[in-house]
């Protein structure tokens, strides 16, 4: 592991903890080999001071402008700076003197001596070092000059002995000045070797524009859950484990492709199915009045923690006369193939009993919020005694110890599946409606709930606890849904 700090304005350990936690979430150890470029700072200078000594590099008082201007085009040769051919001993002077402190920010550059009318504009004689007086979060004041990145990553690779630096592919026109270094000192020689860099639909990768959305509101910060950053995967409660697998089966491939996050939410749904835990919540509730049962009376249904994995085993759900269902499990006028609550319908409630509709409770706006049923007291579990057959299956909480926890249902960030190709500013196209947050009721085990649990709410989706969780009060994000399948339905009839 190693970071190139050479920019002392923009690194901030802040950053350099949080991606040393992610990359180890992610499941890498890279024991004692952690690095930084700032390591090297004293070898890189006195490599720099080589390359004068062979007038391989020299000190240029022109401006950032300046240097830009005489660069040229990729269709027009560039033009000799005017200190090109400063003699040796006066361009190291002047970088001794630069790394004394006794020149200004931007005064002088210290520049490679390659070739100002190569095609490769990499290689128009680049600046190895410049002056900034800024504090750097490992080395202080010690240094008010900091190398390029491109001359810091070849020598930082040869000094660690690298065999293979692997970059993406819009390194590729940098590797001959990734090769020009260390050949021109004759130092060990790593390889570099691009490829493409992994683009997912529906987010933009680019850290420019994850900088903009966070600096400018768009998001809640770097962990905002709609985030493409690990840190924000790991917040909305993906695994690394589904991360990796994903990564395995797009592979590594020389050319820029697209590949679609649902392969992502696929591989994640795989990998929760076997370790999450099922729990039930209802987040839109609709009250249910079970009129044949026991004003007073309660029970417990043992229902399964994961039917994938049996070693999970099972847990107590209390079950009274006041139920809640999801709002969606009820239709007063149902279409065809609708198996969920109606009137005269029988349905399942999952662990507990069959129950019939037999009435509806409306409000003064004829708003539905009470459905009356009564139950089978012989289908305890779910079973018919006669062995009828019932379709639909519902989930439940009871409205005696219900408890309330938030919901934050989100969606994809973007309303395009390429925001970063598209001919609208991929500002425009944030979706205002990726977040919903909804006030649900959950089963008492949630309660217990502590940041980072996931679990599996039944016929709904996988959740994870928020990192804004307090003990009583759970907070959870929507990981992903599962396949809806009277979503397909109604889009098929639509």
């Amino acid at each position: 592991m190693r970071f190139d700090d050479t920019n002392p304005t923009r690194e901030d350990i802040e950053y350099v903890e949080s991606i040393l936690a992610d990359v180890k979430w992610l499941g890498f150890d890279w024991g004692e080999n952690l690095f930084y470029a700032s390591d090297y700072f004293e070898q890189l200078y006195e490599y720099a001071e080589q390359l004068i000594r062979d007038s391989n590099a020299y000190v240029d008082s022109l401006t950032a402008d300046e240097i830009r201007e005489f660069r040229g085009t990729l269709t027009e040769p560039g033009k000799e700076s005017p200190d090109r051919n400063r003699p040796a001993e006066e361009s190291l002077d002047l970088f001794r003197r630069m790394r004394a402190g006794e020149f200004a920010d931007g005064e002088y550059v210290l520049r490679a001596k390659i070739d100002m009318a190569s095609p490769n504009l990499n290689l128009r004689d680049p600046v190895l070092y410049r002056i900034r007086h800024a504090e750097h979060h490992r080395t202080g004041k010690d240094w008010c000059i900091y190398p390029m990145y491109d001359y810091a990553h070849s020598l930082s690779d040869s000094i660690e002995g690298i065999t293979h630096s692997l970059c993406t592919l819009e390194f590729e026109d940098h590797r001959p000045l990734y090769d020009w270094c260390q050949e021109a000192l004759g130092v060990y020689r790593s390889r570099q070797i691009e490829f493409a860099r992994l683009n997912l639909t529906h987010t933009v990768l680019s850290k420019r524009r994850l900088r903009q959305l966070v600096e400018e509101g768009h998001v809640a910060g770097w962990d905002d859950p709609r985030m493409p950053t690990l840190s924000a995967l790991r917040r909305r409660g993906y695994t690394p484990e589904s991360i990796r697998d994903m990564c395995e089966r797009v592979g590594v491939a020389r050319r820029n492709t697209m590949t679609e996050l649902a392969l992502l939410e696929h591989c994640l749904r795989e990998d929760l199915n076997r370790r999450a835990p099922r729990r039930m919540a209802v987040l839109r509730p609709l009250k249910v009045v079970i009129t044949n049962y026991p004003e007073a009376g309660s029970e417990t249904f043992e229902a399964i923690n994961n039917p994938e994995d049996e070693t999970m085993g099972t847990r107590c759900v209390p079950f009274g006369r006041e139920v809640y269902i999801e709002r969606d499990d009820f239709m007063e006028d149902p279409p065809r193939r609708f198996y969920r609550l109606a009137p005269g319908r029988e349905v399942r409630l999952r662990y507990a009993c069959l129950i019939t509709c037999t009435d509806v409770v409306k409000d003064e706006l004829g708003e539905i919020v009470e459905v009356h049923c009564t139950y089978d007291p012989e289908s305890r579990g779910g079973t018919a005694p006669d062995g009828r057959r019932v379709r639909g299956t519902i989930h439940w909480v009871s409205a005696a110890d219900a408890i309330p926890i938030e919901i934050r249902l989100y969606d994809n960030l973007f309303t395009e599946s390429d925001p970063a190709g598209s001919e609208t500013d991929f500002l425009d196209l944030i979706d205002r409606d990726s977040l919903e947050k909804v006030i649900a009721k959950g089963e008492p085990a949630l309660a217990k709930a502590q940041a980072g649990d996931r679990f599996q709410f039944e016929r709904l989706g996988y959740f994870c606890a928020d990192t804004d969780t307090q003990p009583e009060a759970p907070v959870f994000n929507r990981t992903t849904t599962l396949r809806d399948t009277w979503a397909r339905i109604s889009q098929r009839r639509d």
